[in-house]
């Protein structure tokens, strides 16, 4: 049995106490919508990206009703509703709670897990399991409801994919017992017990609230160094021996096509967007099949099978013509963006249209353009950083915590993509 970790009650952020983290956190939800220049936006937390056709149909349903009948894929595997209406919260949450994906209107905002999405159809263990129960222990715990919309699990099945994405806490897959990671530390904890996983997860987390009450830190990375260091102490006796097990530092999106033959499809979504048809294709080929989708980190789809005979090929070349990327030689494959100007009133510039100008290629380095300094939905590991100024790009290389230095392209549409296309290529 996992040891309870010392004080486990309710964290004090939840019991009321002061914070420095009683301004509020700002990361939208469904119950809690962010006013943007196109409309409100609504953010649902898909825990492991997992939905199956019943949950998809109600997303769609909701962008079709409330919004602008779009679905835009996020870094943590969630789904985002833009265009809403700012009068539609309430029929909003009701529809989304009928559908079983509003379980705890306390905890909408903490439900941020992602998961391996090849885990089980690969060789690699299922995470089925850990992730129902991770998802039901955090809505049960109120603690957990003071955890904010930034904080990450991650729940790893061993080939190093979601444990490189810098979560708060990660749970990784190792035989019979399992490693328990906090934050980016290089020592890793055994849990007794694979069983005891989740549970291990939680209790990190409600010791990182404590931690966390008087720094007012949203993420462990923003703990004070002595802060950190007594929380990784904190949490070893509780579960199991200290194990050296270095972070990956690259995240491993999974390539687009058959997966293992024909077990599974991978497709990936340009820019993340998807539009009606789109969704509806790939619900009905879900349906059709292994009766599941798995939303990735990567703004990415894959659809669980198996496929027999020739109907991965078939799905593949109707998903293709949908205008879904199929295939690691799209142009497409790694090109990301943040929604921009007109839907963003800070950006820049119209950085989607950019991107899509630019589009050549596919490079060794994904990259990501932002339409200003806060890049958000920005990718992890190494990538090409594309940002909007007053006067033009900054492009730079970076690795994980490091940045090379950058270099400037002022307004030449043809000169920037030749600066992005030589810099993937590195």
């Amino acid at each position: 049995m996992l040891a309870a970790m010392p004080d486990s009650a309710p964290s004090p952020v939840s019991a009321g106490g002061a914070s420095a983290r009683a301004g509020g956190d700002a990361c939208p939800g469904t119950l809690r919508l962010h006013r943007a220049d196109d409309g409100a936006l609504a953010r649902v937390r898909i825990p492991g990206g997992v939905l199956d056709p019943g949950r998809a149909d109600a997303l769609l349903a909701a962008a079709e009703r409330f919004g602008d009948g779009e679905l835009h894929l996020t870094s943590r595997g969630n789904v985002q509703l833009r265009g809403l209406g700012t009068g539609c919260g309430g029929e909003l949450a009701a529809l989304l709670t009928d559908a079983g994906l509003l379980p705890s209107a306390a905890h909408e905002r903490a439900r941020n897990i992602v998961a391996s999405p090849l885990a089980g159809l690969d060789g690699s263990p299922s995470l089925g399991a850990w992730l129902g129960e991770l998802d039901r222990l955090v809505c049960a715990s109120p603690a957990a409801a003071a955890l904010s919309g930034r904080f990450l699990f991650a729940l790893d099945a061993g080939g190093g994919d979601v444990d490189a994405l810098g979560a708060d806490v990660t749970v990784i897959a190792g035989g019979p017992d399992a490693l328990l990671r906090i934050g980016a530390e290089d020592e890793v904890f055994r849990v007794p017990s694979s069983d005891e996983a989740p549970r291990a997860a939680l209790l990190a987390a409600e010791a990182f609230l404590r931690a966390a009450h008087e720094s007012g830190a949203w993420r462990v990375k923003d703990l004070p160094d002595d802060v950190r260091t007594e929380l990784v102490r904190t949490i070893g006796p509780a579960t199991g021996p200290a194990v050296h097990r270095p972070r990956p530092r690259k995240a491993a999106a999974p390539a687009p096509g058959p997966v293992c033959t024909t077990a599974a499809l991978s497709v990936d979504v340009p820019l993340g967007r998807l539009v009606p048809a789109q969704w509806r294709l790939l619900t009905e080929t879900a349906k059709r099949y292994g009766d599941e989708l798995r939303l990735t980190p990567w703004r990415g789809i894959v659809v669980p099978g198996p496929f027999p005979g020739q109907e991965a090929a078939d799905a593949l070349r109707a998903l293709s013509a949908a205008g879904l990327i199929t295939a690691p030689d799209s142009p497409w494959t790694g090109v990301g963006a943040c929604i921009g100007h007109p839907g963003c009133a800070k950006s820049l510039s119209d950085v989607r249209a950019e991107a899509g100008a630019a589009v050549g290629p596919p490079g060794r380095l994904p990259v990501y353009w932002s339409g200003c300094e806060r890049r958000c939905g920005h990718p992890h590991g190494e990538w090409i950083d594309v940002v909007a100024t007053p006067d033009g790009h900054r492009i730079s290389h970076v690795r994980g915590e490091r940045r090379d230095a950058p270099t400037t392209v002022r307004n030449d549409p043809a000169r920037l993509a030749a600066a992005v296309a030589e810099a993937r290529a590195l």
